[in-house]
């Protein structure tokens, strides 16, 4: 009777053991390749990139035109002129490289705007996420392109499309 009961004890832990989390995945890239605001938002970012990049380039260039132009003019100059010539393309070489850290750095308005656009999309994703996880009862859903390195993902466990359909959006149908 032990044995039977020990038996029963075990086979149920067992199964309860198995049954005890629910893991699901997203892939971040194709729900986002969903929403019509993101890539209404990395259109405007990339467009605010190639502005900002073409002035970084005219400036650039007005550097070099001002140093050829002090390279052949140098012989003719007297050495107060050499240093005023220097000092001037040192200078707007400078601001040039400021400008360009000002749009393009870490904490540079690029960044900025980035986030000001796109954590809002972020975080409606979350809330679906969020949502149809505890709509499914998982216990946790990773995505797919983040760090956490997943080897092999079976597709009964991708939640993608129910993210996008929590989203009031279409699977398979890419804003454009």
């Amino acid at each position: 009777m032990k044995k039977i009961i020990l038996l029963a004890f075990l086979t149920f832990t067992a199964f309860a053991g198995a049954y005890a989390q629910r893991f699901a995945y997203v892939d971040s890239d194709y729900i986002l390749k969903h929403m019509p605001e993101y890539a209404s938002s990395q259109k405007q970012l990339a467009a605010l990139s190639d502005q900002w990049q073409k002035e970084v380039d005219g400036r650039f260039q007005e550097i070099d035109r001002l140093y050829k132009a002090y390279q052949a003019d140098q012989v003719l100059m007297t050495p107060d002129m050499k240093k005023r010539r220097e000092a001037e393309i040192v200078e707007k070489e400078k601001a040039a490289k400021d400008f360009q850290r000002q749009k393009f750095g870490p904490d540079g308005e690029l960044s900025q705007k980035s986030t000001a656009l796109i954590k809002p999309i972020q975080d409606r994703v979350s809330k679906a996420v969020q949502a149809v996880a505890e709509g499914d009862n998982l216990d946790m859903i990773f995505d797919k392109n983040s760090e956490v390195m997943m080897l092999y993902a079976n597709p009964r466990y991708d939640k993608s499309a129910d993210v996008i359909t929590k989203l009031g959006l279409k699977p398979g149908v890419f804003a454009k």
